[in-house]
């Protein structure tokens, strides 16, 4: 697989920055909060450092995740391994040399990231959000976050790692 620590720590500042325009008040902010049931009061006192320390981490996490999406290799290799040939190895090897970077753009990483936000965070969102008795606003301003969210780190991930 491949694998760029650095690539996945830059991408997963991606969410803290996005975060910082996505929710400012004259951007969806307030409708974020409420459509959250969320108050200035409820704000105050937040750890702030400890949320996000603990964002940049999931967020690593989650470029981990995304890493194996953008980058297609890993579906040549898992087929390498299964084949007991003895050449397997000679002809991995020259698989990933010949065909090893196609798709590596930006632009692939950003169809896999918005795929991987209506898979995943679509639905993980929307089911907390039916428990939680919210609304279609609520499920919308956040999923929508994800996706953009997704949808860099996977650019950023496919075009450098």
């Amino acid at each position: 697989m491949v694998f760029n620590p650095l690539i996945l720590a830059a991408s997963a500042l991606i969410p803290l920055v996005v975060g910082f325009v996505w929710y400012n008040p004259k951007v969806l902010g307030n409708a974020w909060m409420e459509a959250s049931d969320m108050t200035e009061e409820k704000m105050k006192g937040a750890n702030m450092a400890v949320i996000f320390g603990l964002t940049f981490v999931f967020s690593f996490l989650l470029a981990f995740a995304l890493n194996g999406m953008v980058n297609h290799v890993n579906g040549f290799a898992s087929m390498m391994l299964e084949n007991a040939d003895p050449n397997a190895a000679d002809f991995f090897k020259e698989g990933v040399e010949k065909y090893g970077n196609s798709y590596r753009t930006f632009k692939h990483g950003v169809l896999h990231g918005v795929l991987g936000g209506i898979a995943l965070a679509l639905p993980i969102l929307g089911v907390n959000a039916l428990f939680e008795r919210k609304g279609f606003k609520y499920i919308a301003i956040n999923v929508g976050f994800w996706v953009v969210c997704m949808a860099l780190m996977g650019g950023i991930i496919c075009q450098f790692s």
